[in-house]
């Protein structure tokens, strides 16, 4: 479960057959979000492991740094909301309090807001077709007086260009992204990797890795197991360099 897809969820309600033009997923820009590329050179685990606004996993904390979680999340709502790849765009957002938006054809736009936290998420989808009570804290538009969006820096942050090239080309594609990725946050977790290095062991991955247009259940079993291996060679190679 995302914040983000559940935003779309709710913004879509009621609007029947009315076409979406784009959906809007919003990103905090993590921790390192005006780092320099260079800065990025020296990142730290410890450093990628504190995020400014969410609790989470080291995993997902760590893909939240590198913005791969962004990206899964593309690749995900491309197949939850039946989507074009041209139809989702990511925007960052550091307060964290628009969690996504839809805008419609006719130009208008419906977001969702709330909390960075995942009770409200959760329990609406439990309770989904109702809205229960909670106790959760409210939002304070007193303590949030200015929202703020950015492009995203593709140039620093390559794994979400990654990710919508996985999703452009689909088939196997967002599956050897994935296997990767787990290889190269394990590696960057253990000390083994630096943080920009995972990202040239996700893109090396996807250009070595078999690709398969209309893959079975078999095929993505067999694509995860080859990625993997192609990335832990590509991180023994920058290992060897390091």
């Amino acid at each position: 479960m995302d914040s983000e897809h559940s935003a779309v969820f709710q913004c879509l309600i009621g609007e029947g057959g009315n076409d979406i033009e784009k959906i809007i997923l919003t990103a905090s820009g993590g921790p390192f979000r005006i780092y320099t590329r260079e800065q990025l050179q020296h990142v730290t685990k410890t450093q990628a492991l504190k995020h400014p606004n969410w609790k989470m996993g080291a995993k997902v904390t760590i893909d939240s740094a590198s913005m791969m979680n962004k990206g899964f999340e593309v690749i995900e709502a491309k197949w939850l909301f039946g989507l074009k790849p041209e139809q989702i765009e990511v925007v960052i957002h550091p307060q964290s309090v628009i969690h996504s938006m839809v805008q419609f054809e006719d130009g208008s736009i419906k977001a969702q807001l709330g909390l960075p936290d995942m009770h409200l998420p959760i329990q609406y989808a439990f309770s989904y077709p109702d809205r229960i009570p909670s106790s959760f804290e409210r939002l304070d538009f007193s303590k949030y007086t200015t929202l703020t969006f950015e492009q995203p820096d593709t140039i620093r942050f390559r794994n979400l260009s990654l990710a919508y090239q996985a999703m452009s080309l689909a088939g196997n594609m967002p599956c050897i992204v994935n296997a990767a990725n787990e290889a190269a946050i394990d590696a960057f977790l253990h000390d083994e990797i630096g943080f920009l290095d995972m990202s040239d062991v996700i893109e090396k991955t996807m250009t070595c890795t078999s690709y398969i247009k209309e893959p079975s259940y078999d095929d993505y079993v067999a694509t995860n197991t080859e990625a993997i291996c192609i990335a832990k060679e590509q991180i023994q190679l920058r290992k060897n360099l390091n």
